[in-house]
């Protein structure tokens, strides 16, 4: 059960997340790259961050670069809301696989 404040957190860190990933994928032409879901713990010192990335057959290299570059990530995360929060929680990332899902139950009833 989420707490109140935990998705409140949680909607902030997706929205400064969803800006920092949109800026970054601007450089990169034909990847896109969306924040689908914040999950918080309720200590507020780790966030799980699921992420979408179009074409998904890039998402494997994203999402590695992703995970080389967390560090950076965060402290980028940190400016934007340092003053909402005391302190930014460590963040991990995840792919989002949903859409990838969805177009195969589609495939699979047609």
């Amino acid at each position: 059960m989420e707490t109140t404040r935990q998705a409140k957190i949680a909607r902030l860190l997706q929205k400064e997340l969803s800006e920092i990933f949109r800026l970054q994928t601007a450089k990169t032409q034909g990847v896109l790259v969306s924040v689908s879901a914040v999950r918080v713990s309720p200590d507020l010192s780790v966030a799980r961050v699921y992420l979408s990335v179009f074409p998904s057959d890039k998402s494997q290299t994203i999402l590695e670069n992703i995970k080389r570059n967390a560090k950076t990530i965060r402290y980028d995360l940190a400016q934007k809301v340092r003053f909402q929060l005391r302190k930014t929680p460590e963040l991990t990332f995840f792919l989002d696989d949903t859409l990838d899902y969805l177009e195969h139950i589609d495939e699979l009833l047609k």
